[in-house]
């Protein structure tokens, strides 16, 4: 019985031995040390021995089972070693390319204006979303009595604390950072703020309560309607990479004067006409106009020195021109199929 053990020891370390995968291993172990393998089956039938040679035969058979057991154990440590260098691996193969990402159409945009204007010498800046009536609203020239204060039109906002901060309101427009750059720059003056908006109106394909809107100002000594009328035109060509022609008609904005409705011909039909334009060839794009005084006043300087233009544009408008998007929601939603077009 005892050489029995020893040559099925034998036996079992030199299958060990020979094995190359894991695979066979375990099944080595099975065949050996499982709940039916052939040392189990010995230890079972000691029954059918003498008490004295039951316990010579039973400490050796669990001292071969063990060494068996730790025989199995290194072997599997050597085959996880290897199994980082499998030599059956082709490095030539090609791998699985990862997803790629894409810029959102208001990036594109944002990302053209930004480096026409900072080529021009421009400063980019922020300002805040949530905006004191003050500056949104009274330094701009909008007295209390303006239909935009209006609460069908405008967020208002609770303080939080009951300092005498005003009334808060969600930005309307980034207009309220070219009284806040006066204050801090002074003239000349040339700045660009693009950032969020918010509205208090229905949704539909042609609105929405947030939208992204790029003010600019250009604040320096004799700037006239030449100046802004050539800028219009070189700016819209530039962010459509086509050169466009411009229409200007008089509009209203409190915080301009004269104020400007600044129109691009249509991108989508070459100015023929199309339901896009209203069969008319042209899309209004900006509105523009002169600072009024006493916006530069509200900034701190002198409108008798100090004169310059003022514009803002939609730029959910003007991505959806650049690349004939129909709903301006798609903009705002987090649709695939749409986003990876661009």
């Amino acid at each position: 019985m005892q050489n029995h053990l020893l040559k099925l020891k034998e036996q079992v370390l030199a299958a060990i031995a020979e094995a190359r995968e894991g695979k066979s291993l375990r099944a080595l172990e099975i065949e050996y040390l499982g709940r039916k393998g052939r040392l189990t089956a010995i230890l079972r039938g000691l029954s059918d021995v003498s008490e004295q040679e039951k316990k010579i035969v039973g400490q050796l058979a669990n001292q071969i089972k063990n060494d068996l057991s730790a025989a199995f154990r290194q072997a599997e440590e050597v085959f996880s070693g290897q199994a980082g260098k499998n030599p059956s691996f082709d490095v030539t193969l090609p791998g699985q390319a990862g997803a790629r990402g894409h810029f959102h159409p208001l990036t594109i945009v944002l990302e053209k204006l930004e480096k026409f204007f900072i080529s021009l010498g421009f400063l980019v800046l922020d300002g805040p979303e949530l905006e004191s009536d003050y500056y949104n609203f009274t330094a701009l020239n909008i007295p209390p009595f303006h239909p935009a204060r209006d609460m069908q039109d405008t967020f208002y906002v609770q303080p939080i604390a009951q300092q005498a901060v005003g009334q808060l309101v969600m930005r309307t427009h980034t207009s309220p950072m070219q009284v806040r750059a006066m204050q801090k720059y002074g003239a000349p003056l040339r700045v660009v703020v693009p950032g969020r908006v918010f509205r208090f109106e229905a949704t539909d394909t042609r609105h929405d309560t947030t939208f992204y809107q790029l003010e600019g100002l250009m604040l320096d000594r004799d700037i006239s309607l030449a100046n802004l009328t050539a800028f219009m035109k070189l700016m819209l060509s530039a962010v459509m990479g086509q050169e466009l022609n411009i229409r200007v008609r008089p509009g209203y904005f409190p915080f301009v004067e004269p104020g400007l409705e600044v129109d691009m011909s249509c991108v989508l039909c070459g100015g023929q006409g199309c339901p896009s334009c209203k069969q008319t060839g042209w899309l209004e794009m900006i509105g523009a106009g002169l600072v009024h005084p006493e916006v530069i006043k509200a900034g701190g300087l002198d409108p008798e020195i100090y004169s310059g233009f003022a514009f803002g544009i939609g730029l959910d408008r003007l991505a959806m021109m650049k690349f004939g998007i129909n709903d301006i929601r798609l903009l705002r939603g987090a649709h695939l199929p749409f986003l990876e077009q661009f």
